[in-house]
């Protein structure tokens, strides 16, 4: 599952951050290596707090103490776990 696919309130545990499968593709990779940057790496919990009203963009996610608003593109990138834990 990945992290676009969460619903709003639910909680999850990142299990991997996904990079481009074409080597070309930097601008992916960047993107990827952006989130581990900002604490999206695997064992961290992670939870929607709302997502936008025209198409669920920009999602807000919270790791710990800090909130992300992240475009779906990049909450794609994220796999992960649902324990069947929600707030």
């Amino acid at each position: 599952m990945r992290l676009s696919d969460l619903k709003v309130k639910q909680t999850a545990i990142i299990q991997k951050v996904h990079r481009s499968e074409n080597s070309s593709n930097s601008e992916a990779d960047l993107i990827a290596s952006r989130l581990e940057t900002l604490g999206f790496v695997p064992g961290t919990t992670v939870q929607v707090i709302t997502k936008g009203i025209f198409g669920g963009d920009p999602i807000l996610i919270q790791v710990g103490f800090t909130r992300f608003a992240l475009r779906k593109i990049e909450a794609e990138k994220v796999e992960i776990g649902v324990g069947g834990a929600s707030a």
